[in-house]
C-alpha cells in the first residue's frame, strides 16, 4: 500500500466514522498486519483451539464443543475472506510468510536452509477455502454421533484442520512433508477410536498404505535436497533439471500421491477406511485429505518435474480413466450406502486425475474445480448417510425404501447431492466434469471416451441408489418413524449446499482465481513437451506421450 493510497483511504474512513476514538490509519494498519500474518494465523487458530480444548478443566463437554466450533467458524470466515480477496490477476504466491526454520545438514558438510515458507496462489486458493469451510461441517456432524472421549476427538479434529491447511500453504518441501504427516496422524486415531466394528483392520490398512507413501516422499525429498541443494518449492519449480533425475524424483512422489488420491490400483484401503470411519471422519477424508494427493501431483509432480510429467502422462491418465470405470462398477455392486459413496470417490478422483494429466489448460482447470466439487458433493452425501444412520443404525440399501414420504426435507437434500455428484447442469459437478473431459479428449480421444463412460455409469449407480432408498413402498415399519432434519444438520447442509449451487450457476467466479497460475504452468509444460520431443527425436526414438494430439 503506497503512502498516497493509505492517506486517501484514511480520509475516507475518517469521513465515514468521524467520531471514532481509533484513528483510521490504525484500522488500515491493522488490516495490513492481518494480511501479513494471515497464513500463520490460519494455522494458529485450530492449534490454539486444540490447546484450549485439551487444557479446559472439568468434565462438562459443552464448553469444549463451543470452543472448537468457534475456532472452526473463525477459521472458515478467514479462509472464505482470503478467497474473496484473492488477486486473480497475480500468478505469484500471495500473503507470503517466510522465516528461517533450521538447517538440514548433508554428508558433504554443507547445510540446506529449511524455511517456514507459506503462500497461496491459483493452484491452492480453492483448496484453502474448501478446507476452512468444511471445519464447521465436520464438528456439526460429529455432534450427533460422538458421545464418548469427546475431548480427545475435538483435539484431534483441530490438529487435523491445521495439518490439512498447512499442506496447501507450504512452499518448502520439508514443511510440506511435516504438515502431510500432521494431517494423517489424527485420522488414524479418529478411525481407530471412534470407528465401526472393523476399525482396527481399517486403521492398520490405512496406516500401512500411508506409511509406504510417506517413506517414498521422504526418499524423494532427501534426493532432491542432496542433488539440488535446495528444498524450496518455488526454486525447484523454476530450475531446469535433466530428465533422468526428474523421472527418479517424480516416480517416488507419484507413488506417494497415487496412494493418497487413491488411484487405481492403489485404492483398496479407501472403502474400508470410509466404511469404518465415523461420519465426520468420512467427510474430512473425502472432502480434503484425498485432495492432498491430487494437489501434490499438481504442485510438486507436474510443477517441479514437467518433462517427467510429460513422459509419464499417458500412463497416469490411462490408469486414471480405468479407475473411473472400475470405481463406477465397484460402486454399482454395493448394497451399503456408505461403501457405495466411498467407491464413487475412486471414480470421481479418477476424473480429477484425467484432467490434471491431460496437461492442458482445460484439463488442469477442470481438475482444480472438480477437487472442490467432489469435496462438496461427496461430503454432503456422507453427511446424509450419517444422518440416516443415526436414526436407523443400518446402512444397507435394502433396509430402506419409500422414506421420501416420511422425511421429505432429507429427500430433497439427498436428491440435490445426487444430482451434484453426477454432474447435472446448474449444479457444481457439471462445469468441473465438462472441463476435465474436454481436456482429456484434447489429450487423447480414447482416454477421454473411457472417462466419459465412467461419468455415464456414475449417473446409473447414483440414481439407482436414490430410487431404492427414497421411493417405492415402505416395506419396513422402522422407516415410518424416521425423523426429518434438525437445526444442527440444516446448518451443516447449508454450508455445503450454498457453494454447490453457486459454483453451478457461476463457475467463472471459481475458475478465475486459477487462470494465471494455470497459464504459467501450461506455458512451462509446453516448453517441456518441446524439450522432450527434441531429445527423443535426436535419439531416433518416439514416445507415445508426444504423439497424442493436444
Amino acid at each position: 500500500m503506497t503512502l498516497e493510497t493509505a492517506t486517501l483511504d484514511a480520509a475516507i474512513l475518517n469521513a465515514v466514522i468521524p467520531n471514532t476514538m481509533i484513528p483510521a490509519t490504525a484500522v488500515l494498519g491493522s488490516a495490513d498486519l492481518l494480511k501479513e500474518y494471515l497464513l500463520p494465523l490460519l494455522l494458529t487458530i485450530p492449534a490454539v483451539g486444540a490447546l484450549l480444548v485439551g487444557l479446559m478443566p472439568g468434565r462438562n463437554t459443552k464448553p469444549l464443543w463451543t470452543i472448537a466450533l468457534l475456532a472452526s467458524v473463525v477459521e472458515a470466515v478467514l479462509c472464505v475472506l482470503a478467497f474473496c480477496q484473492f488477486d486473480s490477476g497475480n500468478p505469484n504466491s500471495q500473503w507470503t510468510y517466510l522465516k528461517p526454520w533450521f538447517t538440514l545438514p548433508l554428508a558433504a558438510g554443507a547445510g540446506i536452509p529449511v524455511k517456514f515458507h507459506l503462500g497461496v496462489d491459483g493452484l491452492s486458493i480453492l483448496m484453502v477455502a474448501l478446507s476452512g469451510l468444511l471445519g464447521p461441517v465436520i464438528l456439526l456432524s460429529a455432534r450427533g454421533h460422538i458421545h464418548e472421549r469427546e475431548r480427545e476427538f475435538l483435539v484431534w479434529a483441530q490438529i487435523m484442520q491445521a495439518g490439512m491447511l498447512g499442506v496447501f500453504l507450504a512452499l518448502d518441501l520439508v514443511l510440506f512433508y511435516v504438515f502431510w504427516e500432521v494431517s494423517l496422524i489424527p485420522l488414524y486415531f479418529l478411525i481407530g477410536i471412534w470407528g465401526g466394528p472393523r476399525r482396527i483392520y481399517a486403521t492398520v490398512k490405512f496406516f500401512l498404505y500411508t506409511l509406504g507413501g510417506s517413506l517414498l516422499m521422504l526418499v524423494a525429498l532427501l534426493y532432491l535436497a542432496y542433488t539440488q541443494r535446495t528444498v524450496d518449492v518455488q526454486t525447484l519449480s523454476t530450475r531446469e533439471m535433466a530428465l533422468q533425475p526428474q523421472l527418479l524424483a517424480f516416480g517416488a512422489f507419484a507413488l506417494a500421491f497415487a496412494i493418497k488420491v487413491p488411484m487405481f490400483p492403489f485404492h483398496t484401503w479407501l472403502p474400508d477406511a470410509h466404511v469404518e470411519a465415523p461420519t465426520s471422519g468420512s467427510i474430512v477424508l473425502a472432502g480434503v485429505l484425498l485432495k492432498m494427493g491430487t494437489y501434490g501431483f499438481l504442485r510438486l509432480g507436474v510443477g517441479m518435474f514437467p518433462e517427467a510429467a510429460v513422459t509419464c502422462a499417458p500412463w497416469l491418465a490411462g490408469l486414471a480413466a480405468a479407475g473411473v470405470v472400475y470405481g463406477s462398477f465397484l460402486a454399482f455392486a454395493q448394497n451399503d450406502i456408505k461403501k457405495l459413496v466411498a467407491c464413487s470417490s475412486v471414480a470421481h478422483m479418477g476424473t480429477v486425475m484425467v484432467g490434471i494429466f491431460a496437461l492442458n489448460g482445460a484439463g488442469i482447470r477442470g481438475g482444480l474445480l472438480q477437487m472442490v466439487n467432489h469435496g462438496l458433493s461427496t461430503g454432503l452425501l456422507f453427511l446424509l448417510v450419517g444422518v440416516v444412520y443415526e436414526r436407523r443404525h443400518v446402512r444397507e440399501i435394502s433396509e430402506f425404501g419409500g422414506i421420501a414420504r416420511t422425511v421429505p426435507m432429507f429427500t430433497m437434500v439427498l436428491l440435490v447431492a445426487t444430482f451434484s455428484s453426477i454432474g447435472l447442469p446448474g449444479l457444481n459437478g457439471f462445469p468441473g466434469e465438462l472441463l476435465c473431459l474436454k481436456g482429456a479428449f484434447d489429450f487423447h480421444t480414447a482416454i477421454g471416451a473411457v472417462a466419459a463412460l465412467g461419468t455415464v455409469l456414475g449417473a446409473v449407480y447414483m440414481l439407482s441408489m436414490a430410487r431404492r432408498v427414497l421411493y417405492g413402498p415402505v416395506t419396513r415399519k422402522e422407516n415410518h418413524g424416521i425423523t426429518d432434519l434438525v437445526a444442527r444438520e440444516w446448518v451443516a447442509i447449508a454450508l455445503l449446499m450454498v457453494p454447490i449451487v453457486w459454483i453451478g450457476v457461476q463457475p467463472a467466479r471459481f475458475l478465475e482465481p486459477t487462470e494465471k497460475s494455470v497459464d504459467l504452468l501450461v506455458t512451462r509444460l509446453e516448453r517441456a513437451k518441446k524439450s522432450v520431443a527434441a531429445a527423443q527425436t535426436h535419439d531416433g526414438t518416439r514416445v507415445a506421450a508426444l504423439e497424442v494430439p493436444r
